[in-house]
This record gives C-alpha cells, structure tokens and sequence, in this order.
C-alpha cells in the first residue's frame, strides 16, 4: 500500500511569516523551530499544506516542491478577496506543483466571509485552473461552507481536519458534517488528536473511534482522506503515535478501503501519482 500524507506543514521561521508561531505561547514551544522535507519522519511522498496568509510562503513552498521528489504537491495561499486574486492563480497553476488553495477561513473573524469576499472571477478560475480547495474551518462556519459548496459546484472541496470537533460540542457539528457529507465533500482525516480534551489525550482510541465511525459512516471510506498534520501533531503525540493509532480506527475496513483512505483518495482527489 503506498502511504500518502496528504497534509502536512514545512517551515522556516526566519521567513516570519508564520505570526501564530511568533507569540509568547509556551504550549507551541515544541513546533517553534524550522520544519524541512529532510525531518519529515516518515519520508515518503507528501502534500504541502500553507500555514502562513501570504504568496511568499506559498512561493517558499512551491521551491520546495520543485527540488524535493516527495512533495507531490502544495495547496498554498491567494487571497481570493483581491483585485489580483486571479492573476496570483494563473501564475503559481503554471507549474504542476500548485495543487489549489486554503484560505485561513478560521482565522478570519467574519464567519460569513467565504460567502462575501472572494472575487466571482477567482472562484471561476479555481474551476477553470483545475485547482482544489481546503477548507479550514470550524462547526461555525458549516453552514456557510454547504452554501458555498452549493455555489460551486464543479469545485472539489476537502473539510480539513474533518473541522475541528470539539470535545462535549459536537451537535451542531454533527448536524454540518452529515450535511456536507450528503453534498459529496472530502473529508480529512488529521488533526484530530491536537483537539482532544487533556482527559481524552489519556485514551485517545476511546476518545476518537466513535467520531472515525461516524466520518465513516457519512463520508465513506471513498471520500476520507489521512494526513499528518506534521509537525503540529507533536502537541499531541508523536508522527508513529497516530499512525499507530490510525490502523487501529480503520482496523475494520477491507484492504482496498483502507489503502483508498491511507492514499488514494488523495491522489484522485488532488490528481496526483506517487
């Protein structure tokens, strides 16, 4: 079965731009530091995901992409909301590198954002381009990521992080994941152990099979797509740890449906090949 991380992070701090990092939160301590394809743990193929709002980390990523064999590909940054918004596009979908992009929709305080800002001629030229899109949301922002799906419909869209739940908060997350799910979204299957409660940490299996049951149930084994989160995973536990803990969520899978999660839903997904 071949492996496919389908969502991790790289970074150098003396970029500056990463301004989350740059706080004088203690709890980030252990990820504050550069993150390379050289220390990734698994060394197999890869998919960049940005972490900064800016074209220049976008860019930094993509020159990655361009000497390291095992990224197959970055979803980056454009604002779509700019005047430039289509030409930044068409520039970095030149290259085979540029997968699509991922607006840091839970760090913009208008929830209804998606819906009011970006350009029409943007959201036009994501199709047009071939490019897909990462959803970077929480439970407030389901419902206007079901309307912005019903917009766009020829878009390919993945719900990163399968949205955050929250321990004890989860009604109204189930209620726009099922939804999402009827709409023919991608579901990603990472992130999941950094938003565990510190009491959920001591048993995460327990914690997380019923919620990967119910991802299972409503996207199917042919829309979940595994990822890493790396190096953000090392809040919670280590790159083996959630592997590890993976196989165990998806022990009750065939093993075309499991190597589909694991990898191959994120090559057809993203249109590439390891």
């Amino acid at each position: 079965m071949q492996r496919l991380d389908a969502h991790c992070h790289f970074w150098r701090l003396d970029r500056r731009d990463y301004g989350w990092l740059q706080g004088p939160d203690p709890a980030l301590d252990p990820i504050r530091r550069d993150f390379l394809p050289a220390d990734h743990p698994a060394g197999g193929p890869v998919i960049a995901v940005q972490a900064a709002p800016t074209l220049a980390e976008t860019d930094f990523l993509l020159s990655l992409a361009r000497r390291e064999a095992q990224i197959l590909g970055v979803v980056g940054w454009v604002d779509l909301a700019a005047p430039t918004a289509v030409a930044d596009l068409a520039a970095r979908a030149a290259g085979p590198e540029f997968l699509g992009v991922r607006p840091m929709l839970q760090d913009i305080a208008a929830t209804d954002w998606l819906l009011t800002a970006p350009q029409g001629e943007a959201l036009e030229a994501l199709t047009r381009l071939q490019l897909t899109f990462d959803a970077l949301v929480t439970q407030r922002h389901l419902p206007v990521l079901a309307r912005f799906a019903e917009q766009n419909p020829d878009l390919p869209i993945v719900i990163d992080h399968a949205a955050k739940p929250q321990p004890g908060e989860r009604g109204e997350w189930e209620v726009g994941m099922r939804r999402l799910a009827g709409q023919g979204l991608h579901c990603k299957l990472s992130g999941l152990l950094t938003e565990l409660s510190p009491n959920e940490l001591r048993d995460p299996l327990a914690a997380l099979r019923p919620l990967v049951a119910q991802l299972l149930d409503w996207f199917g084994a042919d829309r979940l797509i595994w990822g890493s989160d790396w190096p953000v995973l090392n809040l919670a536990a280590s790159y083996a740890d959630w592997l590890a803990l993976t196989g165990e969520l998806l022990t009750d899978l065939s093993p075309d449906e499991r190597a589909a999660v694991m990898g191959g839903n994120a090559m057809r997904f993203y249109g590439v090949t390891a």
